[in-house]
């Protein structure tokens, strides 16, 4: 069992990492495109990193679900299931933002790519504040 925990902490290390990392990389190139007028190289690292911490988050959930059904699904694990749902949303947000920028279109302002990276930090201590503390 202590294996299936390494991989899901290094699956949710990874894909913490691109949660973080990618609203922040929508900003420079947002900048790069309004510079070159085309998709650039910090473009298409931004892409590459959304796509590959994509399948970190699959084996993150499935690893949790399987930890999950082996201490048989205590109450405290709906909650951070319930919080993990609402980060994977986020994160789907992103990558719609992800697609629109591949096309060249930036909607959203610094300013909003800003507090919506934040808000995913929020997210983040909440459900460590569930697994350290297990309310219930």
């Amino acid at each position: 069992m202590n294996w299936v925990k390494i991989i899901h902490l290094l699956c949710v290390m990874g894909w913490m990492t691109s949660i973080f990392a990618v609203p922040r990389a929508l900003i420079y190139w947002k900048r790069e495109y309004a510079r070159l007028g085309e998709f650039g190289p910090l473009g298409d690292l931004t892409v590459r990193l959304y796509r590959f911490s994509a399948g970190l988050g699959v084996i993150a959930l499935i690893t949790g679900l399987w930890l999950a059904a082996t201490w048989g699904f205590p109450a405290w694990v709906w909650l951070k299931l319930s919080l993990v749902l609402a980060l994977a949303a986020h994160y789907g947000w992103t990558g719609r933002m992800v697609l629109r920028a591949r096309r060249g279109v930036f909607t959203e302002s610094e300013r909003f790519l800003r507090i919506f990276n934040e808000v995913s930090v929020l997210a983040v201590i909440a459900i460590l504040w569930v697994v350290v503390v297990k309310p219930f």
